[in-house]
């Protein structure tokens, strides 16, 4: 596989390509979408719900972590997951901007 050559790119470009890659995997879909129904949850909860083994889950939610799309904090021994806002907002403003294109363009490409 080549080079990706991201030194070409913007920083915003690079950091918007991260947190929709990670957003790439329906394991992952899924496991935002616990998150947004129980707000935090523990990783063996994650488990409990997807049919993934704990490992499975756990590097699916270091991807999301490294990503900037949810956050984790310790609870006793365990490791407590929620949403990252700050990740979300910045590709919220990228699909509004591709939002606003669409409905101005009204369907006249090309």
């Amino acid at each position: 596989m080549g080079t990706t050559k991201t030194e070409h790119f913007t920083d915003q470009q690079n950091e918007l390509a991260t947190l929709t890659k990670a957003i790439g995997h329906p394991a992952r879909i899924a496991i935002i979408q616990h998150l947004i129904k129980v707000n935090s949850c523990i990783c063996g909860d994650i488990v409990n719900e997807l049919p993934l083994s704990q490992p499975t889950v756990s590097q699916h939610l270091k991807e999301l972590k490294n990503a900037g799309l949810i956050k984790g904090s310790l609870d006793g021994n365990t490791m407590c997951y929620c949403l990252d806002e700050e990740g979300f907002s910045k590709i919220k403003g990228f699909f509004q901007i591709v939002n606003q294109y669409l409905e101005n363009k009204k369907n006249q490409c090309c």
